[in-house]
């Protein structure tokens, strides 16, 4: 965008959604189970930008329908990737800002979906600003630019007016940068909380570690020499799943409390990056999901060429359970429920910038025509159950309550997709509409597409949109926020 406004600014990209089984008759099943919640997070579906610390991008909620809606535009002068929801019922969003890339909180109006209170942010890592999540406590949980854990409170004062303030404070660029001998050499990319309480982080050059809470301590291990970390990261009961730009990691502590790494997949990460990905390698953060506990399989897209494949693992053992073509290109991370996976394609998605580490694409252009397939992986492999044109313009979110996947569609001025072959960095069609879409989950129908614009504010840059309880959907946006209800 501009530049990389964010990771999830401009990361969630393209057209192709796969839904990945383990049944033998998907189309009649139920989705789920979700993944067990972790008590060190707020509530399932709103804590994290992928709704839980499995990062499964399902949600427990049902949303706005298939009906009409109200889509209110807030407009924030900042691209706003993570939109969260605490216990408490306030939104909360990290945004980067447009005029100086920094990062700001905002606390959000739950009625309106006004802006309440600000809080700027140090700069520092892009991801650093875009990776986060609301605790027990509802406070937001990131690290800044200046190498601290924050979380962040608010708070209403006798005057009725809200603030947002910073609750807690911890050091930890001692251990992230101890791998490559210290001063500013790597930042925190992401943070996730495991089980036991402790707050995991991976940084952008490929170290991977934790703090404790209870004592402040950080530690931290190189995961492999030139690998570096482009996604967030995910947990489970089983332990912490990072994906660097070559291989797929699953981590824990040894009897010394030591970061230790389990097991490690390499993929291929193919020739280069592809037109609509951000960086060269794997654009998913690691899924979670299974359907007995949850989470006895991980899973991710590698970068093939031409077709990338979706790699599913046995959580335990990192041993290989499927991997099927899917999809030409994507920088989404996978959908995750009981025996269902959802995969969005992100080829030639038009962002206006690219990160300055980005590197040139293979092939130099092309289209943004999107399209989702769903794939059951069952006893015996993998099969494709359907497949469909929409061009997918944000992280698609999947409710097992109503069984329907939401979305915003990017049409061009001359049909499906954004039209035309378009360099690297392009912003794409200045015509181009963005409907609020809504799928059937089983049979990949649409089952409603309204309008929500046609302008670059309203362009959704692959990023996730948020279901919140009463049926209301946040979606980020290039410059804000939609709040999006049914009418």
């Amino acid at each position: 965008m501009f530049e990389r406004l964010s990771r999830a600014t401009v990361v969630a990209a393209a057209g192709a959604t796969l839904l990945l089984t383990v049944a033998t008759s998907p189309a009649s099943a139920a989705f789920g189970p979700l993944p067990p919640a972790n008590p060190y997070l707020g509530p399932v579906g709103t804590a994290t930008m992928h709704g839980d610390a499995e990062s499964s991008d399902s949600t427990p909620l049902p949303g706005p329908g298939t009906g009409g809606i109200n889509a209110d535009f807030h407009e924030e002068a900042a691209a706003c990737p993570t939109i969260l929801q605490g216990a408490d019922g306030f939104p909360q969003a990290l945004c980067t800002k447009i005029t100086d890339r920094s990062p700001e909180v905002l606390l959000l109006d739950p009625n309106s979906g006004n802006t309440l209170a600000t809080l700027d942010l140090t700069k520092g890592s892009l991801l650093g600003g875009v990776y986060a999540y609301l605790d027990e406590q509802n406070r937001m949980v990131t690290v800044d630019g200046s190498g601290n854990l924050l979380r962040i409170g608010h708070q209403r004062g006798g005057d009725g007016s809200w603030t947002l303030s910073i609750a807690s404070k911890t050091p930890v660029s001692q251990a992230v940068t101890a791998h490559c001998g210290g001063g500013s050499c790597d930042e925190v990319a992401a943070v996730t909380p495991d089980y036991d309480g402790r707050v995991w982080f991976a940084t952008d050059n490929g170290a991977a570690g934790y703090v404790d809470p209870a004592t402040g301590a950080a530690r931290a291990i190189e995961l492999a020499p030139g690998e570096t970390v482009a996604n967030s990261i995910s947990s489970a009961p089983q332990g912490v799943s990072i994906a660097t730009d070559h291989a797929l990691y699953q981590l824990n502590t040894d009897s010394s409390g030591n970061p230790q790494i389990l097991w490690r997949q390499p993929y291929d990460r193919g020739p280069a990056r592809k037109p609509g990905q951000l960086s060269w390698g794997t654009g998913a953060t690691p899924t979670f999901f299974g359907p007995g506990s949850g989470t006895e399989y991980v899973a991710i897209t590698d970068n093939a060429a031409p077709k990338e494949n979706l790699l599913v693992f046995d959580t335990a053992t990192g041993h290989s359970v499927c991997s099927v073509p899917a999809i030409d290109g994507t920088e989404n991370s996978p959908i995750g429920s009981g025996n269902s996976l959802f995969v969005a394609s992100t080829y030639g998605y038009p962002y206006p910038q690219l990160p300055a580490n980005a590197g040139p694409s293979q092939p130099a252009s092309a289209s943004f025509t999107g399209g989702m397939t769903r794939i059951d992986v069952t006893g015996s492999g993998c099969s494709v159950v359907w497949t469909d044109t929409v061009p997918s313009a944000a992280v698609p979110r999947l409710s097992v309550a109503d069984g329907k996947i939401y979305t915003v569609a990017r049409y061009g001025a001359l049909g499906s997709g954004s039209a035309g072959l378009l360099p690297s960095g392009s912003a794409g069609g200045v015509a181009d509409t963005y409907k609020f879409t809504v799928i059937d989950a089983a049979t990949g129908t649409v089952d409603s597409a309204q309008s929500l614009g046609a302008t670059t504010v309203q362009d959704t840059l692959q990023m996730v949109g948020t279901i919140a309880p009463g049926r209301v959907q946040y979606q980020g946006t290039l410059s804000g926020l939609f709040r999006i209800t049914p009418r």
